[in-house]
């Protein structure tokens, strides 16, 4: 069929033309929750995808609606974005450590159409589909399956600008944002994975980040597909020997992780077996990974950990490039033909300061925030403040704001303050970033209470347990400090600087 200037639909123009083009071959090998292993061909992954959005269809579902997704690293998660995006509709990945407040958060302001969830995220679902006034339809798809019709007709010819993905923010200033990406984003994605993922046609590259999350919307499946590899699933918790095992049996060539499993990785597994031989390729993002690990890496398995940086909003910037020597700690440079410059606080080039970008040459900038006009403010700034070096690679410095960067995962301050302030003991709290080995930071909180409550390290525990149900898992704060007072500014912004640093107070807790 003949496509007309501009359009693009991913599941038509990668998917389905590898299906026809190597339909025997592996596309997708997902290991199940109880350890059984199945693997599908580029024809059998268009054949579910095209079964799947006529069954979509059949419920609803039309061009430009939501489809949200609460399921976790497993076929069918695959299989539901590619039917959506066959369709025109817009994929809503969801993170399966999500409780109900920041469910039903992303359900009003994305109103989709359809909800589908794997039975284990049915119950906290269903206590935030409980909160709004008109529910969408949801479908267990362990218990009932993903809907599936005959019949199905061709890919929606969708444009490049059409959107397709919507990924929430953390919440860094106020409620979590909902980033638009495109069709184009979906394309985009061959940049990095020709430039820093690097899987090959033939090789099984493996993404460890859990759905729901913008490095594992782009990097789990789209990334090696656009380069013609096969892509590995894991539907199971981290645990750092089972990892190494897991890659060695299933012989993985390209090994996608966070810092902390690397660190972790580094800490509590035996890297000394020799028992990678197909592994080719390690690349980290998501925080800056400590030169110590990319030693230990090098020394065991002989192989560089690639590292690179990227945002929601931008998708992948940077990686360290191929054929040049690694830095270790840098964030490597800009992909080819991404334009990012270091500005002062004046808008001037210089060698220590805020990473900005020109959108323009960014084939994965998103098109916009959910709920408002696209974006088009000019150059986007990044809010991290990186050093370039004479060789033009880029270091990560620090946030300009206070969003706290922990396991791979932004948390902003405010929600887990808000989640704090929430307890009846609590009259003030303040949430910063506090210096861990593994995680690189954590989340330290520091509170006021109100009067009548006493610090202790009863109350720490509770307030631990309090923000652990009152939002995501990841986000409690694992160190919890308790003073009389915050300090303030003279306008009476909290000093978050001076709570950054070494203090004392009478009960803390990890």
């Amino acid at each position: 069929m003949s496509v007309a200037p501009g359009a693009f639909n991913f599941t038509r123009d990668v998917v389905e033309r590898l299906a026809r083009e190597r339909p025997a071959d592996e596309a997708l090998r997902a290991i199940s929750a109880d350890g059984s292993v199945r693997s599908h061909s580029f024809a059998e992954v268009a054949q579910a995808a095209a079964a799947t959005s006529a069954g979509l269809a059949a419920a609803g579902v039309g061009r430009g609606d939501v489809v949200m997704t609460l399921i976790g690293a497993r076929a069918e998660w695959v299989f539901a974005l590619l039917a959506t995006w066959r369709l025109g509709a817009v994929a809503l990945p969801c993170s399966e450590q999500l409780r109900a407040k920041d469910i039903a958060l992303r359900l009003r302001h994305a109103a989709p159409a359809l909800v589908l969830a794997a039975a284990r995220d049915v119950p906290e679902l269903d206590r935030a589909l409980a909160q709004l006034d008109s529910p969408p339809a949801r479908i267990d798809v362990d218990a009932d399956g993903l809907p599936t019709g005959a019949g199905a007709a061709e890919a929606q010819a969708t444009a490049a600008g059409d959107p397709a993905l919507v990924i929430f923010t953390s919440g860094t200033a106020g409620e979590p944002r909902g980033v638009v990406h495109t069709q184009g984003y979906l394309r985009g994605q061959s940049v990095q994975a020709r430039h820093w993922l690097g899987p090959r046609p033939g090789e099984l590259s493996w993404c460890t980040a859990a759905s729901g999350w913008s490095k594992s919307a782009r990097n789990a499946f789209v990334a090696p597909w656009t380069a013609g590899a096969a892509a590995l699933l894991h539907d199971a918790r981290f645990d750092a020997q089972e990892r190494l095992a897991t890659a060695a049996e299933h012989e993985v060539a390209v090994l996608c992780q966070s810092p902390t499993e690397y660190r972790m990785i580094a800490k509590r597994a035996a890297l000394d077996d020799g028992g990678w031989p197909a592994l080719r390729r390690l690349v980290s993002a998501g925080e800056p990974l400590n030169p110590e690990v990319m030693e230990i890496f090098r020394a065991a398995m002989g192989l560089d950990i690639l590292d690179g940086y990227g945002q929601t909003e931008t998708g992948q910037l940077t990686g360290m490039p191929d054929g040049e020597r690694v830095r270790p700690g840098s964030m490597g440079k800009p992909l080819p033909g991404f334009g990012l410059e270091v500005l002062d606080d004046e808008g001037r080039p210089t060698g220590d300061g805020e990473l900005c970008l020109d959108p323009a040459t960014v084939p994965t900038f998103f098109r916009g925030y959910l709920g408002a006009p696209p974006y088009a403010a000019g150059a986007w700034r990044t809010g991290d403040r990186v050093r370039r070096d004479g060789d033009g690679f880029l270091w990560f410095e620090g946030r300009l704001d206070d969003v706290i960067l922990s396991a791979g995962y932004r948390i902003g301050p405010f929600e887990v303050e808000s989640a704090l302030v929430e307890h009846p003991a609590v009259a003030e709290a303040a949430a910063v970033a506090a210096p861990d080995a593994e995680r690189g930071s954590v989340v330290a909180a520091v509170v006021v209470l109100t009067e009548g409550h006493t610090a202790g390290e009863d109350l720490a525990r509770e307030l631990q347990e309090h923000v652990k149900h009152a939002t995501a898992p990841y986000k409690y704060p694992r160190i919890v400090r308790f003073v009389d007072e915050l300090p303030k500014t003279a306008s009476g912004k909290i000093k978050r600087a001076e709570l950054r640093l070494p203090g004392s107070g009478p009960a803390a807790a990890r």
